[in-house]
């Protein structure tokens, strides 16, 4: 009997936001390609320098392993300032600074630019973002900034609409947009701060409106993953992300750490046509912590 396989052979997917093997874009990346897909990867100007020297060195290596025993490679990596639309819209401080000033047009319209130019007019299937900055994290919502809640809409929500609007008419048919989100975007996550709890709501609301507009326009799904904590090395500046994760691993409805491997496997899918039916849709992995209204370590 035939199985039921999660294909995206002949599909190309870009993951904005991947910049070492230990967060949930690199995971979703690899879920992809063992799906069949090809994957290119948009990387943050400052870590791209690293980044690059870890695959070259080999030190990604076991990270990239496929089930049999072979080591996928990203089919390209493009320099990504989400902050940005144009390159025009990056002060004249970053564009000239060390870390900006050599790697090419970094701004979301240099790297569509780039895509086009590497893979023609129609050049992507997938496309998802694991784009988030709060500069002010740490700070209590009440304690942000003007400049600090902007720029944690404007990275980790607003890039969304952009990468959307850019990419979504160069998408073939039947394309899928995918973003990873976080409960503080409904419920209070002391520690959480900076406004990224605010982003996240909007990263939502815009999930919703961009399934009926990319939708309606295009035909692409657009769905996102709210995933529970993860110690990633991005998620290590919220600054309590082991105490997030310990309290949930405690307090879920499956008692266990979540593993980002499973955010990969439920991205695959939501990329592949056995989920063409839907969109518009806050996708919850996180071992059923949303369910639960009550703590319940105290308990037993």
């Amino acid at each position: 009997m035939p199985m039921l396989n999660i294909d995206l052979t002949g599909k190309r997917a870009l993951v904005a936001g991947v910049a070492d093997d230990g967060g949930f874009g690199f995971a979703i990346a690899k879920c992809l390609v063992q799906a069949g897909a090809t994957v290119c990867v948009g990387t943050w100007p400052p870590a791209l320098n690293i980044f690059m020297n870890l695959l070259e060195r080999g030190k990604m290596d076991e990270a990239r392993q496929m089930p049999d025993g072979s080591v996928f490679s990203f089919e390209r990596i493009y320099p990504l300032d989400a902050a940005y639309d144009t390159l025009a819209d990056a002060p004249d401080d970053v564009r000239t600074s060390k870390r900006y000033k050599d790697v090419g047009d970094f701004s979301i319209e240099g790297m569509v630019s780039s895509l086009v130019a590497d893979f023609g007019e129609k050049p992507l299937d997938i496309v998802v973002h694991s784009l988030a900055n709060g500069p002010e994290v740490k700070k209590a919502l009440i304690d942000t900034s003007r400049n600090g809640y902007l720029s944690a809409i404007s990275v980790s929500a607003y890039s969304m609409v952009a990468l959307a609007a850019k990419l979504a008419p160069l998408m073939r048919d039947d394309g899928s947009f995918l973003s990873l989100t976080y409960m503080a975007s409904e419920r209070a996550v002391p520690g959480y701060g900076g406004g990224m709890s605010s982003a996240k709501a909007a990263l939502e609301s815009d999930t919703r409106v961009l399934a009926y507009e990319v939708g309606r326009r295009y035909g692409h799904r657009v769905n996102t993953i709210s995933a529970g904590p993860y110690a990633s090395r991005a998620a290590s500046a919220i600054g309590i992300i082991e105490r997030m994760v310990e309290y949930c691993a405690q307090n879920s409805a499956l008692p266990e750490r979540l593993e980002a491997k499973e955010v990969g496997s439920v991205a695959a899918f939501l990329c592949s046509p056995l989920a063409s039916g839907i969109t518009g849709t806050t996708v919850y992995v996180d071992k059923g912590y949303h369910a639960m209204g009550m703590a319940v370590t105290s308990l037993e």
